[in-house]
C-alpha cells in the first residue's frame, strides 16, 4: 500500500496543474457566466493526452490507469469543474469505443476522439428513465442493415454540439438484456436537438435534450452484440463516477486553499478570523473531509483498473463520498467568506453551482446506496 505517487504520476499530475492554472483558470468566470463552450481548450487539453487518458496506445490513447486519471481530472477542475467534467464524460465515451467496439470502430472512430476534432456525448438518461436506466424507452428496430431509432434522451451533456453520440436504445424486450449500444453521428438524417438548457451550473458545457425519429443507423455501428448495451453503459459508469467524483475533489480543493487564505487575511472583533478556533476547526474537518475522500476514490480506482470483483461496489462508495464531501467543502468555504462568498465577484459561488450536480450525475447518490448495498447483501 504506496500512498505516494510514481514519478510518471508526479509529471502528468504537474502538467495537468500547470495546464489548468495557465489555460483553464483565468478563464472560468468568463465561461460560466457567457455561457461558453470552450472547444480550443478542450483541444490543448486534447493534445496533452487527456481526451483518451485510459484508452490503448496502438489508437493514439494514452495508456495510463484510472488512479492516473483521477489525479489529472482533480487537477483540472480546480480550475473549471464544468469544463473538466465534459472531458471526463469525453474520455468514458473514448474508452467504450476501445473496450467494446471493433477493431474498425476503434480505428475509425478513436484517432478523432483522441484529438478531439470530434467532441463526444454519452446518451443513456431519457426523460421517464433517470434513475431506472433499465426502464429505457428509446427503441432501434432492425431494418435490413439499418436499425431506425426513434425516441428521446435527456440531460445530455454536449447535445447539439457534439458529433458523436453513443446511444443506449432497445433493440428487444423490456428490462436491461433488451438494451443495445450504437453510435450515431451528428448529420444522421432523423436526430435533432431540443433547446440548450438553463442550468444552475455546468455552464461551459451544452446540455440538450437528443432526439431520434425515424433515425436509420447502420448496424456496424452497434457497439458489442445485441443485448449488451446495457452492461457496457454500466461498466463506463464505474470510470465515470471516479472521475466526477475527482473533479469534486478539485472544485473542493480549490475552495478550501482560498478559505485558507481568507481567513487569514479576512479580520474581524481585532483580530484574523484564523485566530478563532471555531474557525481552525472548521477548516480542519474540511481537510480531513477531503483526505479521507480522495484516499478512498483512488483506492477504488486501483480496484477498477485490476477488475477487482468488488470494484464496482468501490466506485459507488467512492463517488458517493467524494461528491458529498466536496459540496460540503464547498458550502464551508462560501459560509466562511460570508456575505463575499455569495457574490460573483468571488469564484466560490461558482465551484458551489458546479459541484452541485455530482451529487445527481452518473447515477444519483441514492442509487449509490443502492449499488452499495446491494452488494453487501449479496456477501
Amino acid at each position: 500500500m504506496n500512498f505516494e505517487p510514481t514519478e510518471d504520476q508526479r509529471a502528468f499530475q504537474e502538467t495537468a496543474r500547470s495546464f489548468a492554472t495557465e489555460a483553464m483558470l483565468p478563464h472560468g468566470a468568463r465561461w460560466d457566466e457567457d455561457s461558453i463552450f470552450p472547444v480550443d481548450t478542450l483541444r490543448e487539453a486534447a493534445a496533452l493526452g487527456f481526451a483518451a487518458i485510459y484508452v490503448r496506445e496502438d489508437v493514439g490513447g494514452s495508456g495510463l490507469g484510472r488512479l492516473d486519471a483521477a489525479l489529472i481530472f482533480e487537477e483540472l477542475a480546480a480550475a473549471c469543474p464544468s469544463t473538466a467534467a465534459y472531458l471526463s464524460i469525453h474520455n468514458m465515451v473514448t474508452w467504450m469505443i476501445d473496450r467494446f467496439g471493433s477493431d474498425e470502430q476503434r480505428r475509425t472512430w478513436i484517432p478523432k476522439l483522441v484529438s478531439m476534432d470530434w467532441l463526444a456525448s454519452y446518451c443513456l438518461t431519457e426523460p421517464n428513465a433517470g434513475s431506472d436506466a433499465a426502464g429505457l424507452a428509446t427503441r432501434a428496430v432492425r431494418d435490413g442493415d439499418h436499425y431506425v431509432l426513434d425516441g428521446a434522451k435527456a440531460f445530455i451533456s454536449g447535445g447539439g454540439v457534439s458529433d458523436f453520440y453513443l446511444v443506449m436504445a432497445r433493440t428487444g424486450g423490456p428490462g436491461p438484456k433488451g438494451i443495445s449500444c450504437i453510435a450515431v453521428e451528428k448529420g444522421t438524417p432523423g436526430l435533432s436537438f431540443g433547446a440548450n438548457e438553463r442550468k444552475l451550473g455546468w455552464k461551459s458545457q451544452p446540455t440538450a435534450a437528443v432526439l431520434f425519429d425515424g433515425c436509420r443507423v447502420p448496424v456496424k455501428n452497434r457497439i458489442g452484440r445485441e443485448g449488451d448495451g446495457f452492461a457496457i453503459a454500466m461498466m463506463g459508469l464505474d470510470g465515470g463516477r471516479l472521475n466526477i467524483g475527482a473533479c469534486s475533489l478539485g472544485g473542493a480543493r480549490a475552495c478550501l486553499d482560498l478559505a485558507t487564505a481568507y481567513s487569514r487575511e479576512r479580520r474581524q472583533f481585532g483580530q484574523a478570523l484564523a485566530d478563532f478556533q471555531s474557525v481552525q476547526f472548521k477548516l480542519a474537518d474540511m481537510a480531513t473531509a477531503l483526505e479521507s475522500a480522495r484516499l478512498l476514490l483512488h483506492r477504488a480506482a486501483v480496484a477498477l483498473d485490476r477488475q477487482a470483483p468488488n470494484a464496482t461496489m468501490q466506485c459507488a462508495m467512492a463517488k458517493r463520498l467524494a461528491t458529498d464531501n466536496g459540496f460540503r467543502i464547498v458550502n464551508e468555504a462560501l459560509q466562511l467568506h460570508g456575505g463575499y462568498g455569495y457574490l460573483r465577484d468571488f469564484p466560490i459561488e461558482r465551484y458551489l453551482r458546479d459541484l452541485r450536480v455530482h451529487q445527481i450525475l452518473e447515477g444519483t447518490n441514492e442509487i449509490m446506496r443502492v449499488i452499495i448495498s446491494r452488494a453487501l447483501l449479496r456477501q
